[in-house]
C-alpha cells in the first residue's frame, strides 16, 4: 500500500465537531468510571487503559539535521537528540493475564521538547501513540467513546470469557 505524502499542519487540517467538546466529557466520565472501578479493585490506581505495561525502553531520539521541509515540523524542526522512552502495553484498563489475546500498544515519550503546546498544556514533553494499522480504528472522537464504552463496560467482569474467546481469536484468524 503505498504511503500518501506527508501534509504540513495547519488549523485547516483538523475537523472540529460541534459536539466535541460534550463527547471529550464523555470521554472524561468513562475513563474515570475505569479508573475507580480498577483503583477499587487493586487497592491503588492504574491507568485506565493500556494499563498493564509490558515493556519499558529508554533511549535517545535523535533528530538528524537537513531534514525535508514536510518532516522538518513541531519536535523535529531542530536537530538535537532528546532523552525517550517507549512503553509496550495492552489496551485494556484492568490488568488480564497474558493468555488473554488483546491488541498491544506502543507509546513513545520524548523530554526536552521545547515548541509551542496546546491551549492548558504544560511541560516540555511530547507524546506520540503508536500503531500497527494503516488508520486509527475510530475516525471521530464519538466513535472512540462507543468503544471505550464497551472497554469500560467489561472492566473486571468476565474474565473467563474473555479468556475463552482469546483462545479462539488465537487459534482462529477469523476474529
Amino acid at each position: 500500500m503505498p504511503h500518501a505524502s506527508p501534509i504540513r499542519f495547519h488549523p485547516g487540517v483538523e475537523t472540529i465537531r460541534e459536539d466535541e467538546g460534550e463527547t471529550i466529557q464523555k470521554l472524561n466520565e468513562t475513563f474515570d468510571k475505569i479508573l475507580h472501578k480498577t483503583a477499587e479493585d487493586y487497592g491503588h490506581a492504574v491507568r485506565s487503559v493500556h494499563a498493564k505495561a509490558h515493556g519499558i525502553l529508554e533511549g535517545v531520539l535523535r533528530v538528524h539535521p537537513n531534514l525535508p521541509p514536510e518532516y522538518a515540523q513541531g519536535l523535529f524542526a531542530r536537530p538535537g537528540e532528546h532523552k525517550a522512552y517507549i512503553r509496550i502495553s495492552t489496551n485494556a484498563g484492568d490488568i488480564l493475564p497474558d493468555a488473554i489475546s488483546l491488541p498491544r500498544g506502543m507509546a513513545l515519550k520524548v523530554l526536552d521538547a521545547e515548541g509551542a503546546r496546546l491551549a492548558g498544556a504544560e511541560g516540555t514533553t511530547q507524546d506520540f501513540v503508536l500503531v500497527n494499522g494503516s488508520v486509527f480504528q475510530n475516525k471521530t472522537s464519538d466513535k472512540f467513546l462507543s468503544n471505550l464504552k464497551l472497554l469500560a463496560a467489561t472492566t473486571d467482569k468476565m474474565e473467563k470469557t474473555k479468556e475463552v474467546m482469546s483462545g479462539c481469536c488465537v487459534a482462529s484468524t477469523r476474529c
